[in-house]
């Protein structure tokens, strides 16, 4: 058996440690060779309010039109898809690999109940717009003075 010298210091810089990566292993898991990967993917999203409704942009790079689902049940939008990989190489051949592959769902609370028949949405480079209009009810009216 081999004695080993006290050291407080090396315990509190070793917990230090794996405080650090708690985090991480957390949100980032480590794949086989030791890189940090990422769960899965969200799409980023900006969401503004107009006169005429609510706009909702969403971030969409290498995903086909026929990969995006849009669903609106009762006020919540749902926006749903899949970035397929790309199995043009191996793992083997690959130096790194940091963009992320797979199924996606994010969902967003409207502020009131919309007109479904109404809502349109556009896909044009990677980039979709969703434009739900809003009621005739919380439309900003102009009143003339008389």
């Amino acid at each position: 058996m081999e004695l080993v010298r006290f050291s407080p210091m090396r315990d509190v810089l070793r917990m230090r440690h794996r405080m650090n990566h708690l985090f991480d292993d957390l949100f980032y898991p480590r794949s086989e060779s030791g890189e940090m990967t990422a769960r899965g993917w969200q799409p980023a999203v900006d969401i503004y309010d107009n006169e005429e409704g609510i706009v909702i942009k969403a971030e969409l790079p290498g995903i086909d039109r026929k990969d995006i689902v849009v669903d609106v049940k009762g006020r919540v939008l749902t926006l749903k898809g899949e970035r397929r990989s790309e199995s043009e190489t191996t793992g083997e051949n690959w130096y790194r690999q940091e963009r992320c592959h797979g199924k996606f769902e994010r969902a967003f609370t409207l502020p009131g109940e919309v007109d479904r028949d109404k809502i349109q949405a556009d896909f044009k480079d990677g980039v979709l717009k969703i434009d739900v209009p809003k009621p005739e009810a919380q439309k900003p009216k102009q009143i003339t003075i008389h």
